[in-house]
């Protein structure tokens, strides 16, 4: 629909109804997402106010607008509630709120964790869910030139195929981005910034089962020749 609040995936399902949607601010629609506005409130700081992107998979990512410039992105909940400054941190679900018919609502109280919270429930110690879906985590790869580390976000297949692609090139550098104008000359993440990796279960995950997959039909190719995809290919024939 035109004002974003319906969309569907390539299986014909829907990711969120109108109705559902229907009093909720800002609303936007992505390839695999629905973004709302957001925010969360600090007694000591007032309302931080962020913008919510919610994927079919699950996975929620809040991207910071606190301030003019600030450049906290892809940050999970419980990181974004931390940055905010809440007093009160670990009960995101409750303290990051929603604007429906113009008043703040928590995050709970709305439609919006529908898809996270059986992703939770389908959490099985694997690195998928119960549909299948595997889950990656963000990777970072270093520039052969300024040597400063660029992220890759693997959420779909082309996100996976832009790394793949990348970590085959031995000679790598900022400017190969096909999705970020990003050259060496642009800063490089902040230490702080890079312990977040887009694990579900953990905003500082150094690398669990919930977060690291080991191939799956979404980061392996049929059409490409490397040994790791061969063998993917191979096996999954098998």
């Amino acid at each position: 629909m035109e004002n974003g609040v319906e969309k569907r995936e390539s299986n014909g399902v829907t990711l969120f109804t109108e109705e559902e949607l229907r009093e909720i601010s800002g609303v936007k629609r992505g390839d695999d997402y629905v973004e709302v506005m957001c925010g969360c409130t600090s007694h000591r700081y007032g309302d931080a106010v962020a913008r919510l992107r919610v994927f079919s998979s699950g996975e929620l990512e809040i991207t910071c607008d606190c301030t003019p410039g600030c450049q906290e992105d892809k940050l999970s909940p419980a990181a974004f509630e931390k940055h905010s400054g809440r007093e009160t941190a670990r009960k995101w679900k409750n303290n990051i709120w929603i604007i429906v018919n113009g008043e703040k609502v928590p995050v709970v109280k709305t439609p919006l964790l529908k898809y996270y919270n059986q992703s939770s429930k389908h959490a099985n110690g694997s690195n998928r869910s119960q549909s299948g879906r595997a889950c990656h985590r963000d990777e970072f790869l270093r520039c052969t030139e300024c040597k400063k580390e660029r992220r890759f976000r693997l959420r779909s297949k082309e996100e996976c195929k832009n790394y793949h692609d990348a970590l085959a090139n031995v000679h790598w550098k900022c400017s190969c981005i096909p999705y970020d104008r990003v050259s060496c000359d642009d800063e490089e993440e902040r230490a702080s910034r890079r312990v977040y990796r887009g694990c579900s279960r953990s905003p500082t995950c150094k690398g669990c089962t919930t977060c690291v997959c080991f191939g799956c039909q979404i980061c392996r190719f049929s059409d490409c020749s490397c040994q790791t995809c061969s063998d993917f290919t191979r096996n999954a024939k098998a």
